[in-house]
This record gives C-alpha cells, structure tokens and sequence, in this order.
C-alpha cells in the first residue's frame, strides 16, 4: 500500500504531496535519527552495562529467577546485556516496527533468540498472563526512555503504565533514580532567543527605533525547551546568579506519577541581575547505592571536567522565564520546576508557593504569535544589531530618491529600515495571516500603519493592483522564509524574484544580488559519530543497524543523485574499515 507524504518544496516553499511506500517515512527516520550516537556513547553504554549486572545480581542473590522488561529496546543493546550479566529471560519492547524488526535480527546474529522475545507493540499495549505477552510480571525493569528534558518521551507514564500492570512490587530499575538540576543566570544573549529588543537605525534625521508592541513584551514566549550544548557557549554570555539548584528526582524503582507537578527551591541569589534563563540538566543514578552515575551536567558542574563525555543525542536544555525579574544578591527567592507528563517549565517566586496549587500546573504558551513565527534563532538574528548595521549599510548604497520598495521576505523588519531610509513607497508581502498580523502591529506601535502597505499573499499572486499599478525599483529580501528549513531551502527567494519579474521596472535591484554556497573539509573529534556505522557495541554485533541506515540512506539519495549515492557508500566503506 502506497502513502502520501507532505513536504515542503526548497524551489516553491509550497506544500507538495508526494506517493512514497508505506514505510517510507519509518525508514527515514531511522536514518536521519540518532541511534549511532547513542551507541558511540561509552561512557552511557558501560554505565547501563554495570547497573544491569548489579540488579541482575542483586536479584539472583535474593534466589529468585532475574526476568527483565526493557522498554524501548531498540536495538536490542540493553537486553542483550542483561542476558550476558545472567538474566534467565528478557522481554525486549519496541513499538517502532522497522527497528523491531532490526532488533529481532541483531539478537538473532548474537545468538540471544532463546532468551529474548522482542515485541513490537507499545509498552502499555502489552498484556501479562498466560496467553499474553508475558507470563508473569518482570522484577527488573531497564528502559532508555529519556530526551535532553529527560520526560519529553513520555517517561513518566510509561513508567506508571509499567509499575501498576508489567513488574512487580519491589523491582529493580535501572536506571534506579534521574534528578533534575538547574541554575539561574543572566544572558542577553540567550534572552534575544526569545524576546523582541529594539532595533536601532541611523538615518539622515538622527537614529530611528523600532520598538515592539506590548504584547510580545509581555507573552511568556513560546514554551518548549530549547535543546543546546552548553559547553559551547562562552561563559562571557551569562552571568551565573545561583547555585546549582537539584530541582526534582523520580525513583523508577517505584511507582511513578505523571500527574502534573510542580516542585520548588529556596536559593541565595549570588548576584544581583536581571533573572532571564535557566540552564537545565540532569544526571541518572544506575543503582540504589548511586555508585553508577551517568550525568548530563556542563563542565562548569562536573567533578571531573577533564573526563567530559561528549553527546549529541542527550545535552542540556535552556528554558526562559516568563518575564525578566531584578533579583538582588543575598536575598532570598525560590526557583519553581513546573512539568506535566511531557514537558517542564520553570517560575521564579518570591516565596514558596503551595506545590499543590492547581494555578502552579497551568503551562505558559505564547499568545502573541511571534513565538510561532520566529523560531529561537531567527529572534537572534532580528536582535542582532550588527547584522541590523550591515543591512542599513546595504540599503544606503542602492535606496535613491523615489525607490518604491518590495519586501519578500516573511516577518522581516527590512520593510521598516527601507522607509527610514529614505524609500518613497515600501510594499511587505506576509504569505501567512500568522506574519501578516504580527507585522501590522509592529507597523501600528511604531506609527507606521500608513507608510508600509502590508499584503497578505504569497508573492507568485501578487497583481499590478495589489502594489497600486506601481513597478518595483528595489525587491527585498533577508531572505528568511518560514517554509525554509535548511541554509538551501532559502533558494525560495530565486523562485520569488523570478515569480515577481513582472513586477520589477526596468534596471530594478535585487537585494541580496547574489549568493554563494561555501564548504570547508574539517575533522571532528566528535561530531562524526552521530552518523557512523557502530559496527560492534559494548561486544554485541550491531552491524544490521548499520547496513539498515547506509542503505536507506544511499536509496533516499540514489532517486536524487547517483553518482553522490555512489560517493556515500565509498564514505561510509571508509568509515567502516576506519581507513
């Protein structure tokens, strides 16, 4: 059976639908998924390795048969494990069929057929009993559930899910114990992710100042964590003004709740600021003594910063506080760890709130649609007042008297620097009604309703009516396309230069007048794993993984270019041998 996919074209920015096999979109994400570099990761592999052989042991001690429940298996890894450290039997779960499928085959390869069962289905659609899935519940229960926010893959019911109906009582759990840490800081770096500043212009007349309306100054933004790698960004970028804060902790060894929950903690500001961020990660304990830890913290809060384990599939996560707050050193505040069965967010309060107050467990979203127009880096680059200079630089070098301006580009602020630089007339194009509203009150807060028409269309239906039976002197654009995922999909704004030639007067200019892709050859110390073949993994054969995602790569990749399909698998032979 065939399926429809929907996907953006990079040429039109339009939706297109195009016929692929039914497990065309599950193939591809394996393929584009991270599963390599959870296997490359060492450091997580051993840890689980140790925490399952000492449940198995403690387990064995007690004189009881060690029967395993592995939630997600994956790839098999972790069953794997607990039969070698002694596991008389182990229920492997994967809801996802194509990896399923690849599991039952690895552990097949390793020789594991007679003590795993692999079951395709989601863990809370297994059944116990005797004609069920199991035949009695689990007593050790492993699962790699966990995302940079640690519950983003529905850990939390899962686990409840697992504890009321798959193991028993007073099972083992590895991982045993997560906790949750955070710190406050101050970052206008990190706060232009997230708010509008204003935008300063030189003109003629002195400087111009775009400001924003009230209501994107006061919207809590938008409320999804923002995945990052800390140990990246320069420690000249914020101001640290609390300690490392352990916010939370789940005990997986015992029945988990994912009712919505909030969870406070009482610090000494270390400094006085503008309380903007919270930095956020956490750490997994693999047994209940917490010997065996595997910790997601940057290297400012490790005991050991020289031993840091590099990861792309697990990092830390920023969140932004509703609205900045003046603290002041010394006096006390609380930090307040909000999060329902998905996701977490965080408050700050000047007392201890009642942790039971159904008014904590309401999630800020955004509800003046900037947030959902502009992703976290496209708020960086409006803020970016260097950027703004270059722009305003451009635009003085082609703006003469009389220019009449068209903007292509969606939620752009370029329309407003051209009319306080001087255009006669500016015309903005916003494709959807989201940009479109955004852009008329940015207009009305800077009184600039009448003096830049707004036009709700996508450029390739603009009419000679739509721009008052005037030619176009000088097209726009940044470009910056809400359709544009990646760098090249921004080849949009060729298609729309060429969809509005019409429009263009005689010797008209088009700004950017060109573009250039660059590449460098470098060598990562790291990075490259997220995509190399593991081949062998903790002394399991996880080679089908492998050759599963080079050729749905190299077949994804064959129906655009042949001969790159070619040079991919000569790449992936190479890193395969390690030549």
């Amino acid at each position: 059976m065939k399926v429809f996919c929907g996907r953006a074209n990079p040429t039109t920015g339009s939706l297109e639908w195009l016929e692929e096999d039914e497990h065309y979109d599950y193939h591809q994400e394996i393929a584009r998924s991270s599963y390599a570099d959870m296997l490359h990761d060492k450091d997580r592999n051993i840890k689980y390795y140790q925490g399952i052989r000492a449940a198995v042991s403690r387990v064995k001690d007690k004189g009881q048969q060690a029967l395993v429940l592995d939630i997600g298996t994956g790839t098999g890894l972790l069953s794997m494990m607990a039969v070698t450290a002694g596991a008389d039997f182990c229920y492997a779960i994967e809801v996802f069929k194509p990896m399923a499928e690849a599991a039952v085959k690895i552990v097949e390869k390793n020789g594991f057929s007679d003590k795993i069962k692999v079951i395709n289905k989601h863990s809370t659609e297994v059944t116990v009993g005797p004609d069920g899935d199991l035949p009695c519940r689990a007593n050790i229960l492993v699962t790699e559930l966990f995302d940079t926010e640690l519950i983003g893959e529905g850990a939390l019911p899962s686990y409840e899910h697992a504890h009321k109906h798959l193991v028993q009582e007073d099972c083992e759990a590895v991982p045993h114990r997560a906790t949750v840490y955070a710190q406050l800081v101050e970052s206008r770096r990190m706060w232009s992710w997230n708010k509008l500043f204003p935008v300063r212009v030189q003109t003629r007349l002195g400087e111009q100042v775009i400001v924003p309306p009230s209501e994107l100054e006061k919207c809590p933004g938008a409320p999804s964590v923002y995945d990052i790698q800390l140990n990246q960004v320069s420690s000249a970028d914020f101001t640290v003004l609390s300690d490392v804060l352990p916010m939370f902790s789940v005990d997986f060894s015992k029945q988990v709740s994912s009712s919505a929950a909030c969870h406070s903690r009482q610090f000494l500001p270390l400094a006085s600021g503008q309380a903007q961020v919270v930095l956020s990660w956490w750490d997994i304990e693999m047994d209940p003594e917490g010997r065996i830890k595997c910790t997601m913290a940057p290297f400012w809060a490790q005991t050991d910063p020289k031993e840091l384990q590099w990861r792309d599939h697990w990092m830390q996560c920023v969140y932004f506080l509703p609205q900045e707050e003046p603290i002041v050193q010394g006096s006390p505040r609380c930090l307040v760890a909000h999060h329902d069965d998905y996701c977490v967010w965080y408050s700050l309060q000047r007392t201890r709130p009642d942790e039971n107050d159904s008014a904590y467990q309401v999630r800020p979203v955004c509800d003046c649609q900037a947030h959902l127009l502009w992703n976290r880096p496209r708020f960086g680059e409006i803020n970016d007042q260097d950027r703004t200079d270059q722009y305003a630089q451009a635009l003085r070098t082609v703006l003469v008297p009389g220019s009449i301006c068209l903007c292509v580009s969606d939620g752009s602020l370029l329309s407003v620097l051209a009319h306080h630089l001087g255009a006669e007339q500016v015309f903005t194009v916003e494709s959807s009604v989201a940009s479109y509203r955004l852009m008329k009150r940015i207009f009305k807060v800077n009184h600039l309703e009448d003096k830049i028409s707004v036009i709700n269309k996508r450029p390739e239906l603009l009419t000679s009516a739509d721009l008052e039976g005037k030619k176009i002197s000088l097209l726009l654009g940044e470009p910056f396309f809400t359709t544009s995922l990646l760098p090249w999909h921004n080849l949009y704004f060729w298609y729309v230069r060429t969809s509005v030639d019409q429009h263009l007067a005689p010797g008209a200019v088009v700004m950017p007048q060109a573009a250039s892709l660059h590449a460098v050859i470098v060598e990562f110390r790291d990075l490259w794993r997220i995509r190399s073949p593991c081949g062998d993994c903790e002394g399991f054969d996880v080679h089908i993984m492998d050759d599963m995602i080079k050729d749905l790569n190299v077949t994804g990749l064959h129906s655009i270019c042949p001969a790159a399909a070619q040079k991919l698998i000569s790449c992936w032979n190479i890193l395969s041998t390690g030549d």
